[in-house]
């Protein structure tokens, strides 16, 4: 699917875009890889790494809707990945947050359209899911965004889909490497905020996968959820840290004890597929096909129960201390 052909990643300097790259590199023949971030120590980086003759560097903030025409001339594929992900900073500086998280996903929809690209996904958060913090409800309304542009696109033909996971482990600013940071600095405690809080765990590989997958099988208005476990942070800081007492140290500013993938009021707008969820859109399209049922497969979805509600807290599948262990080693 990607072989000749023009990718851009927005916020591709991150742990996301980074490990994307690797991948669409080891495996396709893209004609242009276009690199479009606002750090150019970070580019300069990471020009270190790839320096096949496809890359392009393109410095740029998704603020900035011209520049983003621009970078997307020609491009057939977009994923966004670019936004400002700390919940306490988030809740303390709203309006930043808000400018990058939402005003810029509405103008990587008006480039894309303006340069008639194919298919857009972007990327969300489980915190989009009845969100109780500012980092959550804008990139619920990110989402919207994005599902509802597949009814502006005209002419262009332009796709929109979103997927959505939970952290990522071993990406900048998730738990694990600062544990690992404790530990390294011999800390005499490792904090937890609280000791019932749990979340879902997706290694970056699985990440990276499951958004490319998600793109081959997107037809335009899903979200893409995808089936992974849960971990304690009790068990995940035992794992790490069996010698080092935890402290609990209170809930951070907009934090959650547990995250929701699929709420329970998205039930009736919920199919489950063997290795994800989808949440179709609430909204009806105009040009688009209706039916999310069937996927590109061919394989048919099952609609989930009512009072469905896919939560960190009450997953089917946990991560034991033991395997905790094994996956660590791999990171």
């Amino acid at each position: 699917m990607f072989n000749n052909k023009n990718i851009l990643i927005t916020g591709a300097t991150g742990s996301f875009g980074k490990k994307f790259i690797k991948k669409i590199q080891s495996i396709y023949k893209p004609k242009k890889i276009i690199v479009y971030s606002r750090d150019e120590l970070k580019q300069f980086d990471l020009q270190q790494i790839y320096k096949q003759n496809n890359m392009r560097f393109f410095i740029g903030d998704v603020r900035d809707s011209e520049r983003l025409k621009l970078a997307m001339q020609d491009v057939d594929y977009v994923i966004h990945t670019a936004a400002l992900k700390q919940v306490p900073a988030a809740e303390y500086n709203p309006m930043e947050c808000i400018k990058t998280n939402i005003h810029g996903a509405q103008n990587v929809i008006d480039a894309a359209i303006t340069n008639k690209v194919k298919k857009v996904i972007a990327l969300s958060t489980d915190k989009a899911a009845n969100p109780i913090n500012l980092y959550g409800a804008t990139k619920l309304v990110s989402d919207k965004l994005f599902i509802a542009a597949n009814n502006i696109v005209g002419k262009a033909n332009t796709r929109f889909s979103v997927v959505r996971y939970g952290n990522v482990v071993g990406s900048r600013g998730s738990v694990v490497p600062y544990f690992k940071r404790l530990i390294d600095e011999k800390s005499k405690f490792i904090p937890i905020t609280h000791p019932d809080m749990t979340r879902f765990w997706i290694t970056l590989d699985q990440g990276v996968q499951f958004v490319i997958n998600s793109i081959l099988l997107m037809q335009g208005g899903e979200i893409f959820v995808p089936k992974i476990p849960s971990v304690k942070i009790v068990d995940l800081a035992k794992s790490m840290a069996p010698n080092i007492r935890q402290k609990i140290i209170g809930i951070r500013p907009g934090e959650k004890i547990h995250e929701i993938m699929c709420p329970k009021d998205d039930d009736h707008l919920t199919y489950e597929f063997k290795k994800y969820f989808i949440i179709t859109p609430t909204i009806k399209f105009n040009t688009l096909s209706n039916n999310f049922q069937k996927n590109k497969k061919g394989e048919i979805g099952k609609k989930v129960s009512k009072n469905f509600e896919f939560s960190s807290g009450t997953n089917h599948k946990f991560l034991n201390t033991k395997e905790l262990i094994k996956l660590n080693k791999n990171l």
